[in-house]
C-alpha cells in the first residue's frame, strides 16, 4: 500500500497549481465513490492518464479517520445527536449509521439543499471515497431473474445485457474487493468468488436449520459482505469491531480510499483533484462528442475546464443526473444525450423497514465473541417460478437480519444492583427486515430547479418520487412472511411491523439514465455508453434499468470494470 508520505507527495505533485493547470488527459472520471474509484483504477492500469474529480474534500486512508479508534466515553455526547446537529443534518441524521463518530462523512443538509416535491431522503457524503466509506457492504450478484424481469412483465425497458455478459466481471471485482460469503447453489442468487464466510451465532444457526426444515423455498445464509475474513494483499483482515462507518484503518473492508484509489495512484497515471464540482459536460457539436468537463473550484470559486478523450460519470445517481441535465447545448437543449427524454426519470430505491422481531428461549448458556459486521440473509423466494408466483404484486424481496443478546434485560433501579444487572447477558432477540424491489416508473423523476440555487449559485434538484401500489402490496407479504419465518423458528413475542420510510432512505437510488437497447427509450447502450455521445460512459446507479431487490454496489463495480475494458479497447481502435 502506498504510505501516507508518498500519497501526500503524489497529491501535492498532481493537484493543479493556480498558475499552471494541466487541462488535458486521456480520461476524466467524475466522482470518487465505489464506481468512480473502480473507473480510476481500471483506466489508469490500462495506461490512460486519468483525472479523478471529486466535489468534496480529500480523505486519505487511515490518516483522515479521526474517530476510528475512539472509545464510547471519549465522545462528548456519547455518539448521540445534539439539537444543533439535528438542525444542520435533518436528512442525514435519519440514517442509522449517522452519529457523532461518523457525521464528518455526511453532507450538511442546510448547505446542500434540494426540493422534495414528495418526501425523499437524499443521503450522501461529499469527500474522496464518497459513500464507499459509509456503505453497508452487502454484496449479492444479480441473475437473469433480474436482468429479464422488465422484458418478462412489461415494466420498464429490457436490459441490453444478461448474466453471462457480466458474470466474468463479477468474478473480477470480487477477487479484488474481497467478498466473504457462503456458496448456496441458488440459480437466482449466483455464488461468487468468496473469502471464507463469517460464522452465524447459535440462534442464527438454529433459525437457519428450522427454516430448511419447514420451508422448501427459502434458506438462511450468512450475509455476503465486503469485509475481509483473511488478509487480501495489504488489506485486512477485518477486526470484528463493527465500526466500519468511522473508516477502517486496517483496510478490513472495501473502499475507494483503501483499495481502488491507492491502486490507481500506484500506476503513476492518476491525478486526483478534490474540491472540484463538475457543473457540466462540454459538448463539441462539430465532432458530435464530449470534449471535457467544466468545473467550479469549491474553494476559490474559479471556473476551470478539463479535456479528455473519454469521460466516465460516476457522481452518484442524482449527482450524475444533475450534470447531464445541466449540460445544455443547441444539440441537446434538455440535457446531454437526452433526446429520449429519459434522463432524470425512472428513479428507483429499495423499499424497506418492514419485517418482524421476536425473542428466542433456550440458549441462555450461549454467547458470541466480537462484533461481526454483517448479519444473516434470506434470499428472495417469491415470483421465481410458477410455484412461487404471486397474483397481488410483481418481483420480490429478500431479508437481512440477525440475532443477539442485550445486557441486563429491562432491570430498573440505581446504584450497585443496576450496574451488576448490566454485566449479565439479557435475553436473545431475533429480527429480520425486508429489502423490496421498486418498479421503474417514468413519473418518478428529478428535474433542475434554476430558481432555487445553492451557495455556489448552481441549480438544485426537485425530486418527485413515491412508492406505488405494487410496492405497497409487496410490503404486506414482506411483513407477514417475516412473522411466519420467526414463528416457524420457534420465536416468542413476535412483533411484525411496517415503518414505511420515503424513497431515498435505503440509499440505493438508481435508474435516472438507464441502459437499454433502443436510443428512443434509454440513455445508455449495453456497454454503459451514451447512445448519443459515445465517448461518455455512466456506471453509477443512474445506469440501472431495474432495481432487483439485492444491494446494488457489487453490480456497479462489475459494470464499471466491464465498461472501462470496452472503452479502452474502443479508444485503441480509434472508435472514440
Amino acid at each position: 500500500m502506498t504510505n501516507r508520505n508518498t500519497l501526500l507527495r503524489i497529491l501535492k505533485d498532481t493537484l493543479p497549481a493556480a498558475d499552471k493547470v494541466n487541462t488535458r488527459y486521456d480520461a476524466i472520471v467524475v466522482g470518487s465513490g465505489i464506481s468512480g474509484g473502480w473507473a480510476a483504477k481500471e483506466l489508469t492500469e490500462k495506461g490512460l492518464k486519468t483525472l479523478l474529480l471529486e466535489r468534496g474534500r480529500n480523505v486519505t486512508h487511515i490518516e483522515d479517520y479521526p474517530t476510528a479508534n475512539l472509545h464510547p466515553w471519549e465522545f462528548p455526547h456519547r455518539q448521540r445527536d445534539t439539537l444543533e446537529v439535528k438542525k444542520n443534518y435533518p436528512i442525514q441524521s435519519k440514517c442509522p449509521s449517522f452519529n457523532e463518530g461518523s457525521k464528518h462523512f455526511w453532507v450538511n443538509d442546510l448547505e446542500n439543499p434540494y426540493q422534495e416535491v414528495k418526501p425523499f431522503n437524499w443521503i450522501r457524503g461529499y469527500h474522496v471515497g464518497g459513500r464507499s466509506l459509509l456503505w453497508g457492504r452487502q454484496c449479492y450478484r444479480w441473475s437473469d431473474l433480474d436482468f429479464e424481469a422488465n422484458a418478462r412483465d412489461g415494466f420498464g425497458v429490457d436490459w441490453p445485457i444478461r448474466y453471462k455478459d457480466i458474470a466474468p466481471w463479477y468474478d473480477y471485482v470480487e477477487a479484488f474487493a474481497g467478498i466473504s460469503g457462503q456458496a448456496e447453489g441458488l440459480a437466482h442468487l449466483p455464488d461468487g468468488k468468496f473469502l471464507p464466510p463469517m460464522e452465524m451465532n447459535c440462534v442464527e444457526a438454529h433459525l437457519a436449520a428450522r427454516v430448511r426444515e419447514r420451508f422448501d423455498d427459502r434458506i438462511v445464509t450468512i450475509g455476503r459482505v465486503a469485509n475481509l475474513t483473511r488478509r487480501l494483499g495489504n488489506r485486512g483482515p477485518c477486526q470484528y469491531r463493527n465500526l466500519c462507518v468511522r473508516g477502517c484503518p486496517y483496510g478490513g473492508y472495501f473502499s475507494s480510499n483503501s483499495a481502488t484509489i491507492p491502486a490507481a495512484f500506484a500506476t503513476g497515471n492518476l491525478t486526483l483533484r478534490p474540491f472540484s464540482i463538475v457543473t457540466e459536460v462540454i459538448y463539441d457539436e462539430q465532432r458530435n462528442r464530449a470534449s471535457g468537463v467544466r468545473v467550479l473550484d469549491a474553494e476559490s470559486g474559479e471556473v476551470l475546464e478539463f479535456y479528455a478523450r473519454i469521460i466516465f460519470l460516476n457522481a452518484s445517481t442524482l449527482g450524475t443526473t444533475f450534470i447531464l441535465l445541466n449540460s445544455i447545448s443547441s444539440r441537446f437543449p434538455n440535457g446531454l444525450g437526452n433526446s429520449s427524454e429519459q434522463v432524470g426519470h425512472n428513479l428507483m430505491d429499495h423499499h424497506y423497514r418492514v419485517g418482524a422481531s421476536g425473542s428466542m428461549e433456550g440458549f441462555d448458556d450461549k454467547y458470541y465473541y466480537g462484533n461481526r459486521p454483517t448479519g444473516i440473509y434470506i434470499p428472495r423466494f417469491r415470483n421465481i417460478d410458477r410455484k412461487t408466483a404471486r397474483s397481488d404484486y410483481l418481483r420480490g424481496f429478500g431479508y437481512q437480519g440477525g440475532a443477539g443478546r442485550g445486557r441486563g434485560g429491562n432491570f430498573d433501579g440505581i446504584g450497585v444492583p443496576f450496574k451488576e444487572a448490566k454485566t449479565r447477558a439479557g435475553r436473545w432477540g431475533v429480527g429480520i427486515a425486508s429489502w423490496g424491489e421498486c418498479l421503474p416508473y417514468y413519473d418518478n423523476k428529478v428535474s433542475l430547479n434554476k430558481e432555487k440555487t445553492d451557495k455556489w449559485g448552481l441549480p438544485t434538484l426537485d425530486i418527485d418520487c413515491r412508492f406505488r401500489e405494487n410496492e405497497l402490496a409487496m410490503r404486506k407479504d414482506m411483513k407477514n412472511s417475516a412473522a411466519e419465518i420467526l414463528e416457524a423458528a420457534g420465536c416468542k413475542n413476535i412483533h411484525a411491523y411496517d415503518n414505511l420510510p420515503p424513497p431515498g432512505t435505503c440509499i440505493h437510488e438508481m435508474g435516472t439514465a438507464r441502459m437499454g437497447r433502443d436510443p428512443k427509450t434509454s440513455v445508455l447502450n449495453g456497454w454503459n455508453q451514451m447512445h448519443e455521445v459515445r465517448n461518455v460512459f455512466i456506471t453509477d446507479g443512474a445506469c440501472m434499468t431495474s432495481s432487483a431487490c439485492q444491494n446494488p454496489s457489487i453490480t456497479y463495480m462489475a459494470l464499471t470494470a466491464r465498461a472501462c475494458d470496452y472503452a479502452v479497447k474502443e479508444l485503441k481502435r480509434m472508435n472514440l
